[in-house]
């Protein structure tokens, strides 16, 4: 089904596109990217592309209606809305390709950890011996609750299954056990 190129009054582009995806209107395509071919370019110029870049953008916008025109809908869109929807994702496409991996922002993961002073090597030394020592003072039951959740880093329900114990009595002892250890450590808790 050959439909009949732009007039002075318009192309109807949806017919045309509809035509292209129906038919594979080899005319009506030709029409489409008469149309469309020169305006898609001059809006990538306009977008900051090169003229090369510019035309090989608006070609494969082109190529893409071409490709895609059975997934026009007039219902949702105009063809002109359509087209350059290609054409805008095309060029976001682009400058993704082309971005430099040294202009992504660095991964924390990679990043090394920095030196621990040798101060603060002997503080966290001082006070992990002080927290040990004010532990012995606890009942044995608190301090075996206050190890499992802060030395061996478990939550309150797999205490509860390791010494079979209600999780209320593990959380009534881990707060008794750390009153009691802010009493005896004051400025380090």
């Amino acid at each position: 089904m050959n439909q009949p190129g732009p007039t002075r009054s318009g192309p109807d582009h949806a017919t045309l596109i509809e035509a292209v995806a129906l038919h594979r209107d080899r005319a009506a395509f030709a029409d489409l990217f008469g149309y469309f071919g020169p305006r898609v370019k001059a809006w990538m110029l306009r977008a900051g592309c090169n003229a090369t870049a510019a035309e090989e953008l608006a070609q494969e916008t082109m190529l893409a209606v071409w490709q895609k025109a059975r997934q026009f809908d007039p219902a949702r869109a105009g063809a002109s809305t359509w087209i350059f929807t290609i054409a805008r994702n095309l060029r976001v496409d682009t400058l993704r390709r082309e971005r430099h991996p040294s202009d992504l922002m660095p991964d924390p993961a990679a990043e090394p950890e920095a030196p621990i002073q040798a101060d603060r090597v002997l503080a966290i030394a001082q006070r992990e011996i002080r927290i040990r020592a004010a532990l012995t003072l606890l009942p044995p039951e608190q301090a075996e609750v206050i190890r499992k959740a802060f030395f061996e880093d478990k939550i309150h329900a797999e205490i509860e299954k390791e010494l079979g114990i209600p999780l209320g009595t593990v959380k009534s002892r881990l707060r008794l056990a750390i009153y009691r250890l802010r009493a005896v450590l004051g400025d380090l808790t």
